[in-house]
């Protein structure tokens, strides 16, 4: 009932992000705002979500996680009704916010909640479900958000996230065992230069996105953005008790965990991206139709979240993280075959949902290790916010595939050789990713 419970609050919060996608025309058509605006929707929730995690592993060690979570659950549902009743785009945004800091409270709770739970022994099949829930809400929103905007307006789509964020509070306060808070001090200036360079590289990446490759305002926000996080990396070697430790950022089994997530997280938005945008422009399949295509991908992350949690216990973290990237670059890589060749009809249909398919296998593959050897490194080095700072990675991963889409299709959308390549960028990601599994010794 625990695992449950947890599980529900996962898929609340990941909802809460994808629902969005699908209805933003609508939405700011009946606000009267412009579409341009509408973006503001999604990277509200994104940038907060993002900046909050970190800060979430501390507030867990600081308060409880217990409570963390209840806080969360709350903040999701309070988000998820201001939302629903907004009556102009501002306060719409200002909900968002809130939604997306309390987004930022679940995943790295839940995930130290359900692991401390499962201990090391079945670490890597308590993960999976963590993973599960994650796919299930990637899964679900964007075809949620098209069914219930067009059945009952857009509205419904933020009362439906209630009912999940409710019923997760009722089970965490059931369930969720009561823990002692600890008295971690906060490093203030070590969190606000983390929170600020995030901040700077996820409104880089947009600007990237928007602007193009030649942006110098985007490029500037990307030197300012290293600047500041190597002044954090700075100002934590020098504390006595700094907020992220050094020695675990540099920690290899942390770090090839770090980087196969943000592969991963780059690969889903990206290849989310890339394949309804050439169903619609070579075939002419509506939004919806586009979105139900690639419904294969999550649903294989979904489905294959538990086998891989068993095979990451069965073999090493490390050999099942090497199995998943392989099978994630070279399905990537098929797809980027399969899009250069082209074609129509219902052949090239099914054989791209069958890739899509296999690259949900490889993510599900490579996001359960990864979560596993995140968590353990966290724990072993006694730190709430390496959690937040795994996860934190996943969402700077997901700016950058969008950034990059935006950059590669933004020119010739309708060429098909673009949509080609951004696939072999994505399989080139990956290797990238394998390579750096084999830094570190493999422990005896």
């Amino acid at each position: 009932m625990l695992a449950a419970a947890l599980m529900v609050g996962t898929f609340a919060s990941t909802i809460a992000n994808t629902l969005v996608n699908v209805p933003l025309a609508v939405i700011t058509a009946d606000l009267g705002a412009p579409l341009t605006s509408g973006t503001l929707i999604v990277v509200a929730f994104n940038l907060t979500c993002a900046v909050g995690l970190p800060f979430a592993g501390w507030l867990g060690d600081r308060l409880g996680r217990r409570r963390v979570f209840l806080a969360s659950m709350v903040g999701v549902t309070i988000g998820a009704l201001g939302a629903a009743t907004a009556p102009t785009l501002p306060l719409l945004v200002i909900f968002r916010l809130v939604q997306g800091f309390s987004g930022a409270l679940v995943l790295p709770t839940v995930l130290a909640l359900i692991t401390t739970a499962a201990g090391p022994e079945r670490r890597g099949r308590a993960v999976s479900w963590w993973a599960a829930a994650n796919g299930a809400g990637q899964a679900a929103g964007p075809t949620v958000g098209g069914i219930l905007t067009d059945a009952f307006g857009w509205r419904a789509v933020f009362i439906a996230i209630v009912p999940f964020a409710v019923s997760a509070f009722a089970g965490g306060w059931r369930w969720i065992p009561q823990t002692a808070p600890r008295a971690v001090p906060l490093d203030l200036p070590g969190a606000c230069s983390l929170a600020l360079g995030v901040t700077l590289v996820l409104v880089s990446a947009s600007v990237l996105g928007a602007a193009g490759p030649g942006s110098l305002l985007a490029w500037g926000g990307i030197g300012l953005a290293a600047t500041v996080l190597g002044a954090f990396v700075v100002i934590e070697r020098r504390r006595a008790e700094p907020f992220v430790p050094p020695k675990l950022l540099a920690e290899p089994r942390f770090v090839r965990s770090a980087v196969a997530a943000l592969c991963q997280m780059f690969c889903l938005t990206a290849t989310l991206l890339t394949i309804p945008l050439y169903v619609t422009a070579h075939w002419g399949f509506s939004s919806r139709a586009a979105g139900l295509l690639v419904v294969a991908l999550p649903l294989a992350m979904t489905l294959l979240a538990p086998v891989a949690g068993l095979l990451t216990e069965r073999w090493s973290p490390r050999q099942a993280l090497r199995i998943g990237l392989i099978c994630l670059g070279l399905a990537e890589a098929v797809l980027a075959v399969v899009l250069a060749v082209g074609g129509s009809g219902a052949g090239p249909m099914w054989t791209i949902v069958a890739v899509a398919t296999c690259i949900g296998a490889g993510m599900a593959l490579t996001q359960t290790p990864a979560a596993a050897g995140a968590s353990r490194s966290a724990q072993d080095a006694g730190s709430g916010t390496g959690l937040g700072v795994f996860n934190m990675l996943r969402f700077v991963g997901a700016a950058m595939g969008g950034a990059i889409v935006a950059i590669i299709l933004g020119d010739s959308p309708d060429g098909a050789g673009s949509f080609a390549t951004m696939a072999g960028v994505c399989g080139g990601t990956a290797l990238l990713a394998l390579l750096v599994t084999f830094a570190g010794r493999v422990p005896r």
